[in-house]
């Protein structure tokens, strides 16, 4: 039935290729779920300071991500495409909507579910390769680059690697810690554990780095008393391994959020903007990286059944809005996927039966240290920067505005600030060079949003 469904030969592959590369996927980004919950959870802060619950969360991860992948593996069947809740859009609702613009979890999430809608009707539409086209390529490589070093600076503090200071703002934090000495070593684990090559294990790398060091944090630390050695407290406290799921505690909340009005405001459609703008590029990145890997783009350059994909993406993000969780889309991680063999969606079929499979998993997420943690953010935050490389640094005019969502998104902690900076500069750039009347209408539509929600 699967055979006749996916058309193994077709594709030249079968169900025990298809089977390893789901898994395969799976391994690269089986990280988001313990990492999404912390994150929007605002390092375990819980709802009573304005947070999203933690097991709310990570139960919602997991069934948002198992229906994504389904709604990928029927509808855009011949994708072999690992879908998730979004990091840096988690980052950006959690400590830029929800800790900064004071939003609650109900209308973060009415954002996200209109951002989702909104992706839904471009990508039934031309408007989709319109707005793919007009937007520059440095400017897309310098906003994801953005994204990553406000993730890089999230995580080095929640390691403890970096501090507030009255006078510099940042500082070194007490990295003669122990816990933050470990996830010092998390960090360049996963790196080595990269770069050794070793199939599983390197594909595995940010799961096995996680887990290994929180098993270390949670054993007993040895004392030396004399000639005694003594047991003592440990780093990190282990709640337990397997428990019933948590409830979705923001089940449907995301009809609530519209209760305030808050999502209509200026405020409102900065976010929603700033949401579909992220989803959108990073879908549209992704999709051609894997693309190009699985063979999927024909000779003219165009992406075959990429309208598929973009809509699965789209169906995604409003069910996880729905779950009570952020943004869904496609992960860059399934390129391993398809390097293993994934050509169908067998392979997005597996990978969210395997998540299904992790629903119990929740104490474990809790019992993660934080130092941990952050250390697979900072590391997922590199995977983001590597791309500066393809920005246009010979023409200034192009790598000027890239440099500066990169530089003001961590700065000014919002990714929003980031991509409108960006634009407004991109904007004024073309004007004073002589060059307005050669630049796509789509960069002035944003450049003229981006002024509004910073004068409203």
């Amino acid at each position: 039935m699967m055979d006749k469904y996916f058309e193994y030969r077709k594709h030249k592959t079968n169900f025990r290729t298809e089977v390893i590369a789901g898994v395969t996927t799976f391994l690269t980004m089986a990280y988001i779920m313990f990492l999404n919950p912390f994150i929007l959870s605002g390092e375990f802060a819980g709802p009573e300071k304005g947070f999203f619950d933690f097991g709310g969360v990570y139960t919602a991860t997991i069934v948002a991500t198992a229906i994504a992948c389904f709604i990928m593996a029927f509808a855009g069947k011949t994708w072999p495409v690992g879908l998730a809740p979004g990091m840096g859009i988690n980052a950006f609702v959690a400590f830029g909507v929800v800790g900064g613009m004071k939003y609650t979890p109900a209308e973060a999430l009415a954002a996200v579910l209109l951002s989702g809608v909104l992706f839904l009707i471009i990508s039934l539409t031309p408007i989709r390769a319109w707005i793919i086209n007009s937007i520059p390529k440095s400017l897309k490589f310098g906003i994801g680059a953005g994204i990553g070093l406000f993730l890089a600076i999230i995580g080095l503090e929640i390691m403890g690697v970096v501090a507030d200071h009255p006078v510099t703002l940042v500082t070194l934090g007490n990295i003669k810690s122990p816990i933050v000495l470990l996830g010092c070593l998390a960090f360049v684990t996963m790196i080595v554990l990269e770069k050794i090559n070793a199939g599983f294990v390197s594909r595995a790398n940010i799961i096995i780095g996680i887990l290994f060091f929180s098993v270390l944090a949670w054993l007993p630390m040895w004392e030396w008393t004399g000639a005694t050695i003594k047991g003592g407290a440990s780093l990190a406290k282990f709640n337990g391994f397997l428990s019933a799921p948590p409830s979705m505690s923001y089940l449907f909340d995301a009809f609530e959020g519209f209760n305030t009005g808050r999502v209509f405001t200026a405020s409102g459609l900065t976010v929603i903007f700033t949401l579909f703008f992220i989803d959108f590029f990073d879908t549209a990145g992704t999709l051609t990286s894997v693309a190009n890997v699985s063979g999927k783009v024909d000779s003219k350059g165009k992406v075959q059944d990429i309208e598929k994909a973009m809509l699965s993406d789209s169906v995604g993000t409003v069910a996880g809005s729905l779950l009570g969780t952020t943004t869904v889309t496609s992960y860059v991680e399934s390129g391993a996927g398809v390097k293993a063999g994934g050509r169908t969606g067998m392979t997005s079929l597996v990978i969210g039966v395997l998540f299904l499979l992790c629903l119990g998993f929740a104490p474990l997420a809790t019992s993660l240290p934080k130092e941990i943690d952050g250390a697979a953010l900072v590391y997922v935050a590199i995977l983001f920067v590597r791309n500066i490389v393809d920005i246009e640094w010979k023409d200034i005019a192009e790598s000027a505005p890239a440099v500066l969502a990169m530089i003001t998104m961590p700065l000014t902690y919002s990714i929003s600030n980031g991509i409108a900076l960006a634009f407004i500069a991109y904007a004024l750039i073309r004007i004073f060079s002589g060059q307005a009347a050669k630049t796509s209408p789509a960069i002035w539509l944003v450049a003229l949003l981006s002024v509004l929600s910073f004068s409203l």
